[in-house]
């Protein structure tokens, strides 16, 4: 039997967790259409994983400017509302927590998904990017095609996601969640304006580290105002450069942030990392320094092994460990790691996103 930190109990800011496994956010566009709505197979789902301490939610597009890919659900309508009410009543029914990750994708679209022209903080397309769509009714594959030019974000663009994160955050908290992640990862819109070469703006959200950051702290801050710090995390990715966005200035800007962000005083951050098997892997000197200046919850997620896991967690630089692909295949993961079970592994790529069923998706088995 493995014995480590993993099972042990956590208190993350005043929200008990019944260990330190967490169920990272994964696409899987089965929302229901028309209108992006969750459902009860998505409840069945995350609901089968609920033996994680925390789960947090497939990125949630705050309004349907924000939405990236096909089939992915919102947070933004009464009835998105009513459906992850389904969700979060399924989670907690275990005894789980789960917070909602809060997405808007920013220049990371096409027209061809939602009808509008992407926005971002300036007009520069995202090169050799791609999104997805479902062209075909009867084709439950995904197509992806190339993202669009973006329109640069007036001020008053700028005034408006903000407030779509905070309605967003209210209205999460509305269907139950215990709290909300800000997506500010992985090239999508927040992470768009942190970064130097994809902000070429000339005003206070764009030039300076300081001003790349506010955009981030002004979202940070009307959701904290909303529902709370203690209800509010945020997830960035330092390290990961796709959907062109290599800067050689983001470890600094990523750490002036979290310092505001300490400021602030919200539960967490999430560290998104890179994981494929080549991946850069974020050095021990950067975890260390983001443990000084952040003193609350810190996160990890990238393909960490149990072994790699418990070792970050003894030496107290990540609080819990984000674990993806093999909650997707496993949905009794930890039970699996606790008596060294064998995993499943991944039974079909195509159902990885879209389907409207449960190949794929609720069909993988539980230990007997």
């Amino acid at each position: 039997m493995i014995k480590n930190k993993l099972f042990t109990p956590y208190e993350m800011n005043g929200i008990s967790l019944k260990n330190r496994f967490l169920m990272a956010p994964m696409t899987r566009s089965r929302a229901s259409q028309p209108g992006d709505v969750p459902n009860k197979l998505m409840a069945n789902y995350y609901g089968q994983r609920s033996s994680a301490g925390i789960i947090i939610t497939e990125a949630t597009q705050i309004s349907i400017q924000g939405k990236g890919y096909a089939k992915t659900p919102g947070i933004y309508t009464s009835n998105q509302i009513k459906g992850w009410k389904l969700v979060t009543e399924e989670v907690h029914k275990n005894g789980s927590k789960i917070f909602l990750q809060l997405w808007h994708v920013g220049r990371v679209s096409s027209s061809k998904v939602n009808g509008i022209q992407p926005i971002g903080p300036s007009p520069k397309i995202a090169k050799e990017t791609n999104v997805y769509i479902f062209d075909d009714a009867a084709n439950e594959d995904a197509t992806f095609i190339p993202v669009e030019e973006p329109k640069e974000m007036t001020i008053n663009d700028i005034k408006q996601v903000i407030e779509e994160f905070r309605i967003a955050a209210k209205n999460a908290i509305e269907a139950g969640f215990d709290g909300v992640e800000i997506h500010g990862a992985n090239g999508y819109l927040i992470d768009q304006f942190l970064r130097s070469n994809s902000n070429i703006r000339k005003d206070q959200y764009g030039g300076s580290k300081e001003n790349r950051i506010r955009i981030l702290y002004e979202i940070t801050s009307a959701v904290v105002i909303e529902i709370g710090a203690e209800k509010t995390g945020v997830r960035l990715s330092p390290f990961i450069s796709f959907k062109d966005m290599n800067d050689s200035e983001i470890l600094d800007t990523i750490l002036l942030a979290t310092k505001k962000l300490e400021e602030i005083g919200i539960t967490y951050i999430h560290l998104c990392e890179a994981d494929w098997d080549d991946a850069p892997q974020i050095p021990i000197s950067f975890r260390k320094t983001l443990r000084d200046i952040f003193t609350k919850t810190i996160i990890a997620t990238g393909n960490k092994t149990p072994k790699e896991a418990n070792e970050l967690l003894k030496e107290n630089l990540v609080d819990l460990i984000g674990f993806g692909r093999n909650f997707l295949t496993n949905p009794d993961y930890p039970l699996r790691v606790k008596i060294n079970a064998k995993m499943n592994e991944i039974n079909d790529t195509h159902t990885l996103f879209g389907g409207g069923n449960a190949k794929g998706y609720t069909d993988y088995p539980f230990l007997k």
